[in-house]
């Protein structure tokens, strides 16, 4: 009889291993309508990918360990915060920095739904979730790429 595999801690997987769980979920969620639920998915799977991306950044420039990278992430308090306080300041100069902040702009649009969601009591259509979801997928993807080459997450939920 073969051993059931048991599931690595949340706390324990790497940063691109809690973006797949986040996607999983959410897309269980979308099929099961749960349209605001599967929104506050995709929105923490964005910052997920955003901690990924800084992290990178001050691995290849710098010798700062992870618990003080950990606590700035802390810091910078969202998904917001980690873009407009370390990722996008990180990037100045450098040849990713226009299309990252291009990527950006669809982060934002999925965070303030996800405020809205989360702060306000909004609800979200089916159509709302599906658009926030796509536009989740192509900030994660488009920015995580700049870091691990072959990622991709599997199709977005269907109309």
């Amino acid at each position: 009889m073969a051993k059931k595999k048991s599931k690595k801690n949340y706390n324990e997987r790497t940063d691109i291993e809690k973006i797949e769980s986040q996607w999983t979920k959410l897309s269980g969620l979308h099929s099961r309508e749960e349209w605001s639920a599967a929104v506050i998915r995709a929105a923490t799977a964005a910052e997920l990918a955003a901690n990924l991306a800084i992290r990178h950044e001050f691995a290849a420039r710098s010798e700062l360990d992870d618990p003080f990278v950990d606590n700035l992430l802390r810091w910078a308090n969202g998904l917001t915060g980690k873009l407009d306080k370390i990722l996008l300041p990180l990037l100045r100069g450098q040849e990713k920095q226009a299309s990252v902040s291009k990527l950006c702009a669809l982060a934002r649009k999925v965070n303030d739904k996800r405020n809205d969601i989360a702060h306000r009591g909004v609800f979200c259509s089916k159509k709302e979730a599906t658009a926030q979801i796509a536009n989740c997928k192509k900030f994660v993807v488009g920015l995580v790429r700049h870091y691990v080459d072959d990622f991709d997450l599997h199709e977005k939920p269907s109309s």
